[in-house]
């Protein structure tokens, strides 16, 4: 059983170890959320190097690579190379991660749906990849983007709350949930979904 957790990677070096296409979307995950990113292999794609703020060595991975690094992905398709690196991490003491390789992993990669600052994440704790990415898919077509919207309303009345010293902790969000606030958010009735809110908690608090 693995223990879920979001990592916070913003302005945190990390290594990419790898130059194709797998390196590509991983290293895309890593810059959506602010990590600054070294890729390290002997070939590296013109689609990966087209990427900003990415530092690159075309060359073969070396254990000193790991110096000042927070967290690896072994991402070649060389079980050798990915085990090297999972065994350098390991003596490290840093977290890597050997793409479709759960044998060298300290942690497993999620497939997430994102809709803003909302993320859910799906794991088979590296088992089936293609399960988790079939679940992902489902999901995408369920949850839009209107549910970006609806964590920002939530988010700032709450933060509203706090900054006027109302405790949020016995309100009932549930009620507002369970309401018709994601239908008015639908159809770009944005004031009267803060209002049903702002009503489904002023009834909880009374």
């Amino acid at each position: 059983m693995q223990y879920p957790v979001n990592l916070v990677l913003d302005g945190r070096q990390c290594l990419v170890v790898g130059g194709g296409h797998i390196a590509l979307r991983k290293v895309q995950g890593l810059l959506a959320c602010g990590a600054k990113v070294r890729v390290v292999a002997p070939h590296i794609t013109p689609e990966l190097r087209a990427l900003p703020d990415v530092t690159f060595e075309e060359r073969p991975w070396r254990s000193d690579d790991l110096a000042g690094v927070w967290l690896v992905i072994a991402a070649t398709d060389d079980p050798a190379v990915n085990g090297a690196v999972y065994d350098a991490g390991q003596r490290a003491g840093i977290w890597v991660n050997g793409a479709d390789d759960p044998a060298h992993c300290s942690f497993t990669l999620p497939s997430v749906v994102r809709r803003g600052d909302l993320q859910i994440a799906i794991s088979t704790g590296g088992r089936s990849p293609a399960l988790a990415t079939w679940l992902r898919t489902r999901l995408e077509g369920e949850i839009g983007p209107e549910y970006a919207v609806l964590l920002d309303i939530l988010a700032t009345e709450r933060d509203g709350l706090k900054a006027a010293g109302v405790s949020t902790e016995g309100l009932d969000w549930r009620s507002a949930l369970d309401s018709d606030m994601l239908d008015l958010i639908r159809t770009g009735d944005l004031a009267h979904a803060r209002e049903r809110l702002q009503t489904c908690l002023s009834s909880s608090s009374d």
